[in-house]
């Protein structure tokens, strides 16, 4: 499930960015909706763990309750990186020469490694793969170990990276490679979604 689920809530988490704690009746005036309405969007905020509220008590009165970004919540709100990754990968994409390209494609590899090899450990091939699977489920990117044949199979049942797939099939040569290293065994790419095939298949070699 995705944490920010409509693009009411992504407005008000961008509201909250640039203000700090905000009051209910000032996110009344942001949104323009009711304070009803308000305080059911902040609710499943605060469910998702991307907002929370401060009270501020006063002597006499009902207090005061504001609201503010959690640091899941600052994660959430503003970014831009997407469209970061795609100039960032046209740049990549604009280097003519092969071997520089290549390298360039290892070492975005192996910054991927270096982030999640901490958390895939195992004694065997399909236990390592399980758990790069439950990683990636923490990122909501749903991956599947199949355990039928000799050896396992792991496939990406939605692409982590879809438009720059879409741009450019040599982000699937840096997943290639970042899964290699990270499984501790050569895979190859033996079904893609660029392809026709209903999910990216990577299977490891016999040796």
């Amino acid at each position: 499930m995705s944490t920010v689920t409509e693009t009411s809530d992504q407005a008000m988490l961008d509201f909250m960015r640039r203000h700090g704690a905000v009051t209910i009746s000032a996110l009344v005036g942001e949104m323009g909706v009711t304070a009803t309405a308000v305080r059911q969007r902040l609710r499943r905020l605060m469910d998702n763990g991307l907002v929370q509220r401060d009270t501020e008590r006063k002597n006499r009165g009902r207090p005061n309750h504001r609201y503010s970004l959690t640091e899941k919540g600052e994660q959430a709100a503003g970014t831009n990186f997407g469209d970061m990754a795609m100039v960032l990968w046209e740049e990549i994409k604009s280097v003519e020469d092969p071997t520089i390209r290549r390298g360039l494609l290892k070492r975005i590899a192996d910054r991927f490694v270096a982030r999640y090899q901490g958390h895939v450990a195992g004694e065997t091939l399909g236990e390592r793969m399980g758990a790069f699977a439950a990683v990636m489920a923490e990122r909501e990117i749903p991956f599947e170990v199949d355990h039928s044949s000799e050896l396992p199979v792991l496939s990406a049942l939605a692409c982590p990276y879809p438009e720059l797939a879409k741009m450019d099939r040599s982000v699937c040569t840096m997943e290639k490679l970042m899964l290699s290293e990270i499984l501790g065994n050569n895979v190859r790419l033996s079904e893609c979604r660029l392809d026709g095939a209903s999910c990216c298949t990577f299977t490891p070699s016999a040796s």
